[in-house]
């Protein structure tokens, strides 16, 4: 009997406050949306640090006969530098694997990697270095390497390229970051909207909550209802924003996935991850929301 008169006031009151429940609902959705968003950001970010610090590579560039660095000043790198400095190199116990790449190799490489450019008809093979690409057991060493070989003879300069990587993560990092701000914002209209609903529809009722109050119901089967209809609206917002996740996953991250192969990028699948915290997060605003406001206007 006490479920029944719970669930009839709970219909009743998203009936007489129906507008108010799809802005609340539109609202949740949107806040959801953006954490949600943040999460994929930080899913994705975590995924291709994962696979590419696994495959990246520190490069080793040789002196070519018209580099002008000052590490260069004796000019081209000699054969008997570049056999001692791969001799090294294999002889490091950080190195786990050597790949030398010849002046002509890294002009096919160059000539791939800016087809488009209006300048790559200009550059020859000449003014390319040669290159030792090395693959390092722990790719978190990349300093003992830099140090061990950019002052050898020969060698122009050593680079990493999760320096790379690492811009891009940060503004990563940024879209994520501008994305839980936003999220933040809309959560606490999304809070304000709960409460001015909850006020409405407690207001609309005082003569039935005064009546329950006479006839000696406790006080939370008097706050119930107005709890559940917040929760309700707020779990259908991000049942919603769940939805939404997936379907830019599933539809948008998937067709990249199928355009870059050699990329990592998350699946819809885990999307489902944050499905339950979404849930959760949208019922506590709205439950903890709808209690406080409960606790100033409805006096039971």
């Amino acid at each position: 009997m006490r479920l029944a008169f719970v669930l009839g006031e709970i219909g009743s009151g998203l009936r007489r406050n129906l507008s108010m429940v799809v802005s609340v609902i539109l609202v949740t959705f949107v806040s959801l949306t953006f954490v949600g968003a943040a999460g994929l950001l930080q899913l994705q970010i975590g995924q291709m640090k994962g696979y590419w610090y696994d495959r990246v590579q520190v490069a080793v560039y040789l002196c070519t006969e018209n580099d002008t660095s000052a590490s260069c000043a004796s000019g081209a790198v000699t054969d008997e530098q570049r056999e001692a400095i791969e001799a090294d190199l294999q002889a490091d116990r950080y190195v786990e694997t050597i790949e030398y790449e010849d002046q002509e190799t890294a002009l096919t490489h160059f000539r791939e990697q800016f087809a488009n450019s209006p300048i790559v008809d200009s550059i020859t093979a000449d003014m390319l270095p040669e290159s030792f690409r090395v693959s390092l057991v722990d790719p978190e060493k990349y300093e003992v390497i830099n140090e061990a070989f950019s002052s050898k003879p020969g060698v122009e300069s050593v680079s990493d390229q999760r320096e790379l990587f690492e811009k891009m993560f940060t503004y990563l990092n940024l879209a994520s970051v501008a994305a839980l701000s936003i999220a933040g914002v809309m959560l606490v209209c999304a809070i304000l909207l709960i409460a001015t609903t909850i006020r409405l529809s407690a207001f609309s009722r005082r003569r039935e909550t005064g009546i329950m109050r006479l006839v000696g119901a406790s006080k939370a089967v008097i706050q119930l209802p107005f709890v559940l209809e917040g929760v309700i609206a707020a779990v259908v917002g991000a049942v919603l924003a769940s939805a939404a996740l997936w379907a830019t996953a599933h539809f948008f991250i998937g067709n990249l996935a199928r355009q870059y192969p050699t990329t990592a990028f998350i699946s819809s699948e885990q999307v489902l991850y944050l499905t339950p915290v979404l849930l959760v997060l949208g019922a506590l605003l709205a439950g903890v929301s709808s209690l406080l406001t409960l606790r100033r206007y409805l006096k039971v």
